[in-house]
């Protein structure tokens, strides 16, 4: 049975900082944020978002009525939750108006919350074979104002719809992953920020690539003149090409040539947003679908995902003809050019504002133009509207 993505979609907020901006703020030399980490922009997401209406904005992007009746199984996939107990995923079911017959949960494992989601999802599928499932992948990356990790902050949510006889992307069969206890970055339950040792989980994200890369070329027999492209999971853009050089060095120059020039086309998006944690790497597939100038059908893509604490795969996929029908370009050109620029003292005073603990709290949803906003708290509870 052919299994994988029928349909995927992306949102992020209205507003975004100049990282030129942020570094000239900081002291810095813009280089090391344009060039050092490799992005352009960074996400601002406002206290009227959260990880449950970005996840449920991308999501209301590809659903449609019919696709509604079939979903059986939504996974919500967040390393930024917003309930200890509750899953975002029945908040999210409720927004979109899907049936109440279906499962609902959330997933955690750091940044690769989301593959654990697709992988489950697949099997799901397998089971049931006339049913889809919704896999959402919703974060805001928070490391705290003038940190190390401040410039590989950012926002989003992609959603996937996963089937059988999918008009994108058929799963391969085959994976390979390694987990292991490491404490590169993690989150306590008393705070809002990310801890994270820097440089020790920069090395640990390439050292479990090329661990789990190479496990699937042992298993498979899969050359690295096979993948179209690779796709990694960007914390920020510059770490999937440290990934990517890894997996080069010593190729053959006409390949690593093309895998260079499709890594490029892959963090795209990544640039100008910045982190989404759980969604960064669909994001990067988005990014390569819709801005990639040679891509053909069966063409086979590799992915790696990773997750800090720590967890790693790769696995494939492989292009369905007439993928290219399926997906929104223009769409997504516009939404990103049409966010607004904020200045460096207007995002410390939107990064500021998270009130996780509050009792009641009404926020002011007249400016956020998204579908599904956070408007507030009444009582411990969390109120959600559709505009």
């Amino acid at each position: 049975m052919k299994i994988g993505i029928d349909k995927i979609g992306f949102y992020t907020s209205n507003m975004y900082v100049d990282m030129t901006e942020l570094a000239n703020a900081r002291n810095e030399d813009p280089n090391k944020y344009l060039i050092g980490i490799g992005q352009e922009k960074m996400a601002v997401i406002p206290p009227t978002q959260d990880a449950v209406t970005l996840g449920a904005n991308a999501a209301f992007k590809i659903l449609t009525e019919e696709d509604k009746k079939t979903i059986d199984l939504v996974i919500f996939a967040t390393e930024s939750g917003i309930d200890n107990s509750k899953s975002g995923a029945i908040y999210v079911s409720r927004l979109l108006g899907l049936s109440p017959y279906l499962r609902a949960v959330e997933l955690k494992q750091a940044c690769y919350g989301a593959t654990a989601a697709l992988q489950l999802a697949k099997g799901h599928v397998a089971l049931n074979p006339d049913n889809k499932a919704l896999v959402i992948g919703s974060d805001i990356a928070r490391y705290g104002l003038r940190t190390k990790g401040e410039p590989t902050q950012g926002g989003g949510a992609c959603a996937m719809i996963v089937g059988q006889n999918p008009r994108i992307l058929e799963l391969g069969e085959t994976s390979a992953c390694y987990m292991e206890d490491v404490m590169d970055f993690w989150r306590p339950f008393n705070h809002t920020e990310a801890l994270v040792n820097g440089k020790f989980s920069a090395n640990i994200y390439v050292d479990f690539f090329k661990k789990v890369f190479s496990i699937y070329r042992e298993k498979t027999g899969a050359e690295l003149e096979d993948f179209a492209a690779l796709l990694f999971h960007l914390p920020y853009t510059k770490q999937g090409l440290k990934g990517l050089r890894a997996a080069i060095e010593g190729a053959d120059p006409k390949i690593s040539s093309e895998l260079s020039r499709q890594f490029e086309f892959s963090r795209k998006y990544g640039r100008l947003v910045g982190n989404l944690y759980t969604g960064s790497l669909y994001l990067s597939l988005l990014s390569l679908l819709n801005n990639s100038d040679s891509l053909r059908a069966n063409q086979r893509l590799g992915m790696f995902s990773y997750g800090s604490g720590a967890q790693g795969e790769f696995f494939t996929g492989r292009l369905v003809p007439g993928f290219e029908k399926m997906l929104d370009k223009t769409g997504y050109e516009e939404m990103l050019e049409k966010r607004e620029k904020i200045s460096v003292s207007e995002y410390e005073k939107v990064f500021s504002s998270l009130e996780m603990r509050a009792e009641n709290l009404e926020l002011n949803i007249d400016d956020d133009p998204a579908v599904f906003v956070f408007a507030g708290i009444e009582e411990y509870s969390r109120k959600y509207l559709k505009k």
